[in-house]
């Protein structure tokens, strides 16, 4: 039986409108408007990277520590209250852990967040490792947080299959022998057809999920 290892945000939880609203919102605070190309720059980054990215691209006077504290209190509240979990997402969780699957998470997110999005819907225990592309300093256009969440199931990586929804993370997962599925998220429709050409599998509802 393969080892499930999921993103969180776009994947598991409908939470990209969350974060779409929160650089709105920190933006419009300085007067400044999002570029249309923004949210794609920094789709693979973690949490950090989009931090120095952002102060660099806007001139900020913040340091990266300024921007994840803000950014952090604003999503609190949502991920503790008001994100959801994608349609049949956590019945396809429970049907894995009853086959007796390993679970895991592979995010960007910062993990106070991450905590509080699971534990809020009852599902935080269900995992076997939690990794954050913090610990590798790198985010998911490169393969390292996958990579280290295969060792921490003490699994090879070959045996393993990544839910994504952002092309970059797909090509990585794949470089590394990985079976991917990609997961639709309206904030990446554009890459859509290019991550249903890639990806082993693809889907816009979990009910439709591989079981493997």
């Amino acid at each position: 039986m393969k080892s499930y290892i999921f993103d969180l945000d776009g994947t598991l939880l409908d939470s990209m409108g969350v974060w779409s609203n929160i650089d709105i919102e920190f933006l419009k605070k300085r007067g400044l408007a999002v570029p249309d190309d923004y949210f794609d720059k920094i789709s693979a980054m973690g949490f950090s990277q989009v931090a120095a990215y952002t102060i660099e691209r806007f001139g900020l006077p913040d340091t990266v520590e300024d921007l994840l504290r803000e950014w952090s209190d604003m999503a609190a509240h949502a991920y503790g209250h008001r994100v959801q979990m994608k349609p049949h997402a956590k019945e396809y969780l429970l049907t894995l852990k009853e086959r007796g699957a390993m679970l895991a998470i592979a995010t960007s997110a910062i993990p106070e967040l991450c905590d509080l999005a699971l534990r809020s819907h009852g599902i935080y225990d269900w995992f076997n490792a939690i990794c954050n592309s913090n610990e590798v300093g790198c985010g998911k256009s490169r393969p390292d947080v996958f990579l280290l969440t295969a060792q921490k199931l003490g699994v090879d990586p070959r045996d393993c299959i990544v839910f994504e929804d952002i092309l970059d993370a797909v090509k990585s997962a794949k470089s590394v022998g990985m079976t991917v599925c990609g997961v639709y998220d309206k904030a990446s429709e554009s890459d859509w057809d290019a991550i249903r050409g890639m990806a082993d599998y693809a889907i816009v509802d979990f009910r439709d999920a591989p079981v493997l």
